[in-house]
């Protein structure tokens, strides 16, 4: 059976949607407040036995506006507890939008909120809060400092440039320093800023990094990785000669996607240097090849390792957004370590508390051919799944009869695409006669030089018959060394959001789909081979996931 290019008609694209199309949309293990609009990720942190998090949010409407900080807590980054909202617009330094920051843990370990106001002039000022009572784990009252602003965009820098502050780091002078990110005409860049206060600071004569024609730097994000383990580590406690580099990620405001790039960190200038120019911030890896913005890191004391949120944001309309009563969603917190297997790129994972919420209704599979055409339905159903797949197939460099030579892109035709080794993958989310299904899939293509490489797809092309939705199919390219010989997926699946990480995490893509019918237990998984080689299904495991919410 090979997946159709179209397979409704246009009566059934037009039916109306069954009752419960909005409600079967939220969310049960993502983050997410109860109504409203979100957006960025600001601040998360470990504070007196709980994890904190703060987000852009809009406590008055599904749409963006009226920005505040929402605040939540949890004690295993899965289960959260509502707080009142931390911070709101009621200055006039922030009138306009209490927008993105961080938070620092100081050397005493007292939290600090460095936050982006738009003034009642809509001037991007950095702002500075404390907590009203530090002994209160909860940390439910900020207090805004009466410093504010504290600082100001600098000459050369617009009003409406000049935002996000990272979390500060410790050198070994004895000076915080912070990024905030900027540009000047279309470079965009990272202004570095010392302090010993966190009230009086002082603008360093060299950026952190800048990169031509890449506009607008927002979020920006700067961290250590190790070169020798799989631990996190705290940008302020790196030693000298200790073997790191370093990671620095903007988020690019032209094209909505995050950048990152790894590096060199000079300590004598304070500037950061790519070890590849050719993927510099702006135009080289991203976190996420799908729907994931405004991305933000903390180090976790607790288990010693770095954890990246990130935005994921609709792609249903606005009306949509209103009629259900809230938009947005917090991708599941991510582990990122340097892929020891390239060291060229990070590996991002979901945290392993996440496998805490894997139920009993489950199924294991090896070692299933799977022929050109295939389409095997997965004994797991529902709307709720975590799935770990690996597949194998034979040397493409022993094959009798080449295919052309030819670039392949995931939009060209997504899972209905023939090649000789793709597409195959998994149907998730996906109706019994398959009128409703999103395809994750890899694909393998012969270049014009020669070369074998591999590409990893999310196709939400055929994800929903309802009408003005998104139907972009998402995908990259990814490295993948000789001594690797089979693939994997791990892919998470919970209502209208589906999370890929492929090859262990060396490339992830967020959709966000929105089926009519493949909902709640009439969603089903498929294993799919679309290719006209074979390929063999080594090993399956796919669990029923359990909510977080009660």
């Amino acid at each position: 059976m090979l997946l159709p290019m179209s397979s409704t008609t246009k009566e059934e694209r037009l039916a109306k949607v069954p009752d419960n199309f909005f409600s079967s949309q939220r969310t049960a293990f993502h983050f997410q407040p109860w109504k409203n609009w979100m957006n960025d990720p600001n601040g998360p942190m470990f504070y007196k036995g709980y994890y904190h998090f703060f987000y852009q949010y809009n406590p008055d409407a599904a749409v963006w506006g009226n920005i505040t900080w929402g605040h939540s807590v949890s004690t295993d980054l899965i289960h959260w507890y509502p707080l009142n909202i931390a911070l709101v617009p009621d200055h006039w330094y922030d009138a306009e939008g209490v927008w993105s920051g961080s938070v620092t843990v100081l050397l005493d370990g007292k939290p600090v909120i460095l936050y982006t106001g738009s003034s009642n002039e809509s001037v991007q000022l950095q702002n500075m809060a404390v907590p009203e009572d530090f002994s209160d784990p909860f940390l439910r009252n900020w207090v805004k400092v009466p410093q504010n602003p504290v600082l100001v965009p600098p000459p050369g820098i617009g009003k409406k440039d000049f935002r996000d502050p990272t979390t500060a780091w410790l050198e070994s002078d004895g000076l915080w320093r912070i990024a905030v990110g900027a540009k000047e005409g279309t470079t965009g860049l990272a202004l570095v800023y010392r302090t010993t206060d966190f009230l009086d600071w002082t603008l360093q004569s060299k950026f952190l990094h800048s990169v031509a024609g890449t506009g607008m730097w927002e979020c920006v994000d700067f961290y250590p990785v190790s070169l020798t383990g799989l631990n996190g580590l705290d940008t302020s406690k790196v030693q000298v000669n200790q073997l790191v580099k370093y990671i620095l990620k903007a988020s690019m405001d032209d094209d909505k996607h995050d950048y990152y790039t790894i590096g060199t960190y000079s300590t004598d200038s304070q500037t950061f240097i790519p070890d590849d120019p050719t993927k510099d911030v702006g135009f080289g890896l991203r976190y996420d090849y799908g729907k994931y913005y405004a991305s933000k890191t903390f180090y976790d004391p607790v288990k010693e390792r770095r954890i990246l949120w990130g935005w994921a944001n609709e792609s249903d309309s606005e009306q949509d957004d209103i009629i259900k009563g809230w938009a947005s969603v917090q991708s599941i917190p991510r582990t990122l370590v340097l892929d020891s297997h390239t060291g060229s790129n990070l590996l991002q994972w979901p945290i392993e508390e996440l496998e805490l919420l894997r139920g009993d209704n489950s199924v294991v599979k090896q070692n299933m051919s799977l022929n050109g055409g295939d389409v095997v339905k997965v004994g797991v159903s529902g709307a709720q799944l975590d799935i770990e797949v690996t597949f194998t197939y034979p040397d493409v460099h022993k094959l009798d009869v080449l295919p052309e030579h030819k670039e392949y892109d995931c939009s060209q035709g997504g899972a209905a695409q023939r090649g000789l080794f793709g597409p195959f993958g998994l149907l998730v989310l996906a109706a019994d006669n398959l009128v409703e299904q999103t395809a994750v899939y890899f694909y393998l293509s012969l270049r014009p030089n020669g070369k074998w490489v591999t590409t990893v797809c999310s196709d939400q092309s055929r994800s929903s018959l309802a009408k003005g939705i998104d139907t972009t199919v998402y995908g990259t390219v990814f490295d993948k060394p000789p001594t690797e010989n089979s693939l994997s997926l791990r892919v998470i699946v919970d209502h209208s959001v589906v999370e890929t990480f492929a090859q262990g995490g060396r490339a992830c893509i967020t959709s966000r789909v929105y089926p009519t019918v493949a909902i709640d237990r009439n969603a089903h998984l498929f294993l799919f081979n679309n290719g006209t080689k074979p390929v063999t299904m080594q090993t399956l495991g796919a669990w029923e996931m359990s909510s977080a919410y009660a």
